[in-house]
């Protein structure tokens, strides 16, 4: 389990080999962890530790125990982060999310999502006025 929040968004590269470096600040709270990869739901691909992964599964499939949950879940792939901080995506993911050269990595608390710019630049366009009535919402005064 990561004890350190994962958080930030950067713009990283996706070298030939297919691997993205990850910053500094995800890589130190990452780096003696046991890390899975899966299919995110944007399509993007989130970046779970062991720990958290399992936990996430079990809550899921507890909360909806059908077959495509199962899978979602159980769709994962084993990574780990080499000397230079980088994970090797394989190439079922890369092109799941059509990674390419430019990437965005971005801490969600518990996890990483990895996107290709590209889309990432799409969702937070199309998601902008949920996120403006949300953010809204909270600064609201409240009503007695």
């Amino acid at each position: 389990m990561v004890n350190v929040e994962l958080s930030g968004e950067y713009g990283v590269k996706l070298d030939d080999m297919g691997r993205i470096s990850l910053p500094r600040q995800l890589r130190d709270a990452l780096e003696n962890a046991e890390l899975v990869l899966l299919r995110g739901e944007q399509p993007c691909l989130w970046l779970y530790t062991l720990g958290e992964w399992r936990a996430q599964k079990d809550k899921a499939i507890k909360a909806n125990p059908s077959l495509h949950v199962r899978r979602r879940f159980n769709a994962k792939q084993d990574v780990e982060l080499d000397k230079q901080g980088r994970v090797l995506v394989p190439p079922t993911l890369r092109e799941y999310a059509r990674l390419s050269k430019e990437c965005i990595v971005v801490g969600q608390d518990n996890y990483v999502e990895l996107w290709a710019k590209d889309r990432y630049d799409e969702y937070i366009d199309a998601t902008g006025e949920d996120f403006r009535a949300a953010w809204e919402e909270l600064n609201a005064p409240e009503q007695r």
